[in-house]
């Protein structure tokens, strides 16, 4: 018995090489994943690894959702989502078309209230109530901005395009993602916000590092470090930097560059202790907390997993902490946690995941790739777990 569907990422591998008229040790040679990692993680006996889906993605020129199978579709339309994306889709497109004669628009202050109570939602894994919201909130204040032309006009719009953009990332549309962010961009531009620059550059940094082109993330990330010091000095500024290390610490990581990695980290960590905890600075919580759950990432991606779970041991996660960065954190100690052996540890870690932000579990690649490398590792089934991957995906006898 499974509890998700066959069409899992090792299969998706083994298909997407084929069609290349590739074999397993040409795809190895083209991706540098060793030749044992790569049968073991196709065959399923393994599973698939970030580092290794981005690798794979670059040797057969595909991107990374289409390895993971993402956006899912099936599991999107059951939830009522998929309805969603092309609204957000025709928001994005009439950026430049000036204002909407047939839209009557709200004074700034009250949208941008609305813009973040949506970016508060995100955080709280609300993300259908978000994408349900965004689409008509982005063409209200692309009315409004181009009425008033005053930077908290642009910034507030600004703000609703970076929801666009976690929205689109965490359903599985990176070309929406990457859509959403260059009309950030644009905002912010009009704006003159050196700070949400430096963010944008971040944000793009991102997607990057989900596709393994580490080269180019770590030029966006210089570019964003520069910009950001076109800002006045300040909390707001410094949180950014912070933040730009951290992402930078998980690239490196993934790239399996241990030195740079670790020097991200302690430029962060330096940052975080002069700043304090900053959970609602752009909603980017950033603090000395963060940068401890960066710390097991970092050392999950350089495939230290058991320092990662011995990292998790000296980690509280505070109660004000957003729903969706726990629920992400989980995920990552429920990877490491099932590397190591720890089985059972690594589902009560997925469920906490799940509690934390269901929504936000039930699309996470991670989630599914380590449910898929517990279900291999159990011999038998407990009726809790078959229902956790009936929730994920459906079940298959």
């Amino acid at each position: 018995m499974h509890a998700l569907p066959e069409d899992r990422t090792g299969v998706r591998m083994k298909r997407l090489r084929r069609e290349r008229h590739l074999t397993q040790r040409a795809v190895s040679d083209l991706s540098g994943i060793p030749y044992s990692t790569y049968t073991k993680t196709e065959q399923g006996v393994i599973p698939a690894t970030p580092h290794v889906i981005a690798a794979f993605a670059r040797a057969v020129r595909v991107d990374v959702a289409t390895v993971v199978g993402q956006p899912y579709a099936e599991e999107l339309r059951g939830d009522e989502l998929d309805v969603l994306i092309m609204p957000v889709r025709e928001a994005l497109d009439v950026y430049d078309l000036g204002a909407d004669p047939d839209i009557r628009a709200r004074q700034l202050p009250e949208l941008h209230n609305e813009a973040e109570a949506l970016c508060a939602a995100v955080r709280a894994g609300e993300i259908k109530q978000a994408a349900s919201n965004v689409a008509g909130l982005i063409e209200e204040a692309t009315t409004a901005a181009h009425q008033y032309g005053t930077s908290e006009g642009w910034l507030t719009l600004a703000s609703l395009y970076r929801t666009a953009y976690d929205i689109a990332a965490k359903l599985g549309y990176p070309d929406l993602a990457q859509l959403s962010l260059a009309r950030m961009d644009w905002a912010a531009q009009r704006g003159s916000d050196a700070v949400l620059g430096g963010m944008y550059q971040y944000l793009r940094a991102l997607t990057y590092i989900r596709e393994g082109k580490y080269r180019t993330g770590q030029r966006l990330v210089s570019l964003g470090l520069s910009t950001l010091q076109q800002a006045d000095a300040s909390r707001e500024r410094d949180v950014v930097t912070g933040q730009l290390h951290l992402g930078a610490a998980v690239m490196s990581g993934r790239a399996h560059d241990a030195a740079q990695a670790i020097a991200h980290l302690g430029e962060a960590e330096r940052i975080a202790a002069a700043t304090g905890e900053c959970v609602e600075v752009h909603w980017l919580t950033f603090g000395p907390t963060n940068v401890k759950v960066h710390r097991v990432s970092v050392l999950a991606e350089l495939d230290q997993y058991g320092e990662a779970v011995e990292a998790t041991t000296e980690l509280d996660i505070p109660a004000d902490w957003p729903k969706s960065r726990t629920s992400h954190h989980y995920a990552e100690v429920a990877r490491a946690q099932m590397w190591t052996g720890k089985i059972d540890e690594s589902y009560k870690s997925l469920v906490k995941a799940r509690k934390a932000a269901p929504q936000q579990a039930k699309y996470h690649p991670t989630v599914r790739e380590t449910y898929a490398g517990l279900e291999a590792a159990y011999r038998r089934l407990p009726e809790s777990f078959l229902s956790f991957g009936a929730w994920l995906g459906g079940v298959r006898v």
